[in-house]
């Protein structure tokens, strides 16, 4: 039998010898010892030890991905990001950073196990270490953000906020990386400005009606800030990773991402000693619920990028605010005023040209 290398498979025959009819010395011995020693022989199949079986033999050419599916995916994913948003609105008495740091631990153990077999190890290469901590400070700071805005404003607030991401991307990606800033970019970033202080509502620009919410327009605030927060956080991140290519493994990327999450979220809880097992069973299925969507949508989003082209996606992926209007208004009985329906539309309106633009320049 032909040995096997140290990949497991079996040797090729070195190209240039002459093929005879005369089988070599010991050839038709080698079938009848493989079958008394109860391994099939060359070209049987290792299960049966009959002629190839379905799964033995060579898999076909893999079909091109439906049509629209990648669409789907996305669509998929942005409605299991915006549900994962609900449960964490819906958590009462678990602070936000101990939301991030349950969800922390439960993604830990699903990419523990995807690391060891895909044998990436989990350091990273030594060049790429850097950015690796980087992007695991920034993108799990970033998490904590989202999470504290969703508890502190509404959920069609926070969602529409969190879409101004790709134009401080493209701030970022021109002082960072020497990306060009075009005017259109400009542009883009009036029209997020002014949908977010649609969405603020400041009391300098529309008067005391603001201010006269008192303690909630406070929290509305705070809840908006760590919304703009988390974008610009998130628009770090992507340039991170834009920076690292595809010379680190995405399953790394995550586990720096979750192992640094978990830490800061640990020193954070210390700090501000809001640690506190949840004393609702229902807090507590809603945490392990948080958990399950997120990763839902990381990877069908995942999925959704590898099959379909970025513009489309980033496209569909503005479903996420349609979600959050439709939750906000069945769960909460909040009906967004028409400031914010001015002020989302602004925003999806600016990541959306964006998207559409990247699109254009990369199919020229």
């Amino acid at each position: 039998m032909r040995p096997l290398d140290s990949t497991g498979a079996a040797e090729v025959p070195e190209p240039g010898l002459r093929l005879t009819d005369d089988p070599p010395q010991g050839a038709i011995e080698e079938p009848a010892a493989a079958e008394a020693a109860g391994t099939p022989g060359p070209g049987r199949c290792w299960l049966f030890g009959s002629s190839p079986c379905a799964l033995c033999a060579p898999q076909a050419k893999k079909k091109a991905p439906c049509p629209g599916l990648g669409l789907f995916y996305t669509l998929l994913s942005a409605f299991l990001f915006s549900v994962a948003s609900l449960f964490v609105k819906k958590v009462q008495d678990v602070h936000a950073v101990e939301i991030s740091a349950f969800r922390c631990v439960f993604q830990m153990l699903v990419i523990i196990p995807c690391l060891i077999y895909r044998k990436t190890g989990f350091m990273g290469p030594k060049g790429q270490r850097i950015f690796l901590l980087l992007r695991g400070v920034l993108g799990s700071t970033s998490m904590i953000l989202l999470y504290y805005a969703f508890q502190a404003t509404s959920l069609a607030d926070a969602t529409v906020i969190t879409f101004s991401s790709p134009v401080f991307t493209s701030i970022f990606a021109c002082i960072f990386l020497k990306e060009k800033y075009s005017p259109w970019d400009g542009l883009f970033t009036v029209f997020t400005i002014t949908g977010v202080i649609l969405i603020v509502r400041p009391p300098f620009l529309f008067g005391a009606s603001a201010a006269g919410r008192g303690e909630s327009y406070s929290l509305h605030l705070k809840g908006t800030i760590a919304a703009v927060a988390h974008a610009v956080f998130a628009a770090l991140t992507l340039v991170i990773l834009r920076k690292m290519g595809k010379s680190v493994d995405y399953f790394l990327s995550i586990w720096y991402y979750v192992i640094l999450g978990l830490l800061e979220s640990i020193i954070v809880l210390f700090i501000i000693g809001e640690w506190s097992l949840p004393y609702c069973g229902l807090d507590r299925l809603f945490l392990i619920l948080i958990g399950l969507f997120g990763l839902g949508g990381q990877v069908f989003l995942t999925k959704a990028i590898q099959i379909e082209k970025a513009g489309p996606v980033a496209i569909m992926k503005t479903m996420d605010v349609v979600f959050a209007f439709i939750f906000q208004i069945i769960f909460f009985h909040d009906v967004p005023t028409w400031w914010t329906v001015g002020g989302a539309l602004c925003v999806i309106a600016s990541s959306t040209g964006a998207a559409v633009r990247k699109w254009c320049q990369g199919s020229k």
